[in-house]
């Protein structure tokens, strides 16, 4: 009887404390996720150190959950895999410790996840009819990006943002709008009360070449038309600012799909649990004979099973393994 291959995920790149336990390449046995979202909220955005500290004092204890969930011992675990960038320095330190003091401990092998990777493998834990290769919407609160995928392990970055990541962006004007921390799903549900054509917002960068985002600007029309219209519904202005936001999503990737001949997209991200966005990107998908799928809504924040998946994948597919003197990276990319 062959011995199950149990990896460790841990997930610590921003303000989620995540463990999971997956057996094989896709069979999740444990996924434990503590958020700080209420801790940050009064504070408008994630504070580092503040979340190092929170980082700490609960990774002990998610770990021995995710051992009582998963039914198994330190000593079942067969590789440790851990984020190691990008993210804020200070939260990926405390987890990448974390990982590689167990690695040591248990003398298994240790993989470093890059984060970004880590999304994508987020739809291959939810379906594997779609294998590469495939285009990858990457959209989140602190990155916008699009990749092809030529093969699990082997990308090309597409284009990118230029300056705010679309959730950041989301996040920001739910603050103009009272919105607590984090802004995204509140958004959403205005959204889906008001006019999304009650403001013709800009739809920044959707005409020119290239595959490259931005949104600061399109944030800055929103302060701007606030401050003369400060009685104007909140739900106009939500809705009309989704709508440009997933407008220019939308189009820049399927776009870059069809520019690089593939045949599905797939967005990964925080941001892909909008419900704007996913009506908006399967729509135009249809249209143009693309494919568009998402991970399950769990799976689009940050998460440890992700990071089990992709480091179980470089390891039992690509036979890697990263040396225990991997540091952390915050501005790493694909």
């Amino acid at each position: 009887m062959t011995t199950p291959f149990y990896t460790l995920g841990i997930e610590s790149s921003c303000d989620e404390t995540a463990v999971a336990i997956l057996r094989g390449e896709r069979e999740l046995v444990a996924n434990l996720i503590y958020s700080q979202a209420q801790m940050h909220a009064r504070y408008g955005g994630v504070v580092p150190e503040v979340a190092s500290r929170d980082h700490l004092r609960k990774l002990p204890y998610l770990m021995r959950d995710a051992l009582v969930e998963a039914k198994i011992d330190t000593t079942d675990l067969s590789l440790v895999a851990a984020t190691y960038g990008p993210g804020l320095v200070g939260p990926l330190l405390v987890g990448l410790s974390y990982g590689k003091g167990m690695a040591f401990g248990l003398n298994v092998p240790f993989i470093g996840v890059n984060h970004l990777e880590g999304h994508i493998f987020a739809q291959r834990l939810c379906s594997s009819e779609v294998i590469p290769p495939f285009m990858a919407l990457i959209v989140s609160g602190g990155h916008t990006s699009l990749v092809d995928v030529a093969s699990y392990g082997e990308y090309h970055l597409v284009g990118m943002t230029v300056d705010d990541a679309a959730g950041e962006a989301l996040d920001k004007v739910g603050k103009m709008l009272g919105i607590g921390y984090p802004a995204g799903a509140e958004i959403d549900r205005l959204a889906s009360q008001g006019n999304p054509t009650a403001i013709n917002f800009p739809r920044p960068m959707s005409g020119s070449p290239g595959f490259d985002f931005s949104f600061a600007g399109l944030k800055t029309s929103v302060l701007y038309y606030l401050r003369e219209h400060p009685r104007e519904k909140r739900e106009d202005v939500a809705a009309s600012f989704l709508a440009s936001v997933v407008s220019v999503l939308a189009k820049k990737a399927i776009d870059a799909t069809r520019r690089y001949h593939r045949k599905n997209l797939v967005v990964v991200g925080g941001v892909a649990a909008n419900a704007h966005l996913r009506e908006r990107m399967h729509a135009d998908g249809n249209a143009r004979d693309i494919d568009v799928t998402f991970p399950a809504v769990e799976y689009c924040t940050d998460n440890a099973a992700m990071i089990a998946a992709a480091g179980a994948y470089h390891h039992l597919v690509l036979e890697e393994s990263h040396p225990l003197s991997l540091g952390p990276q915050a501005s790493l990319s694909l």
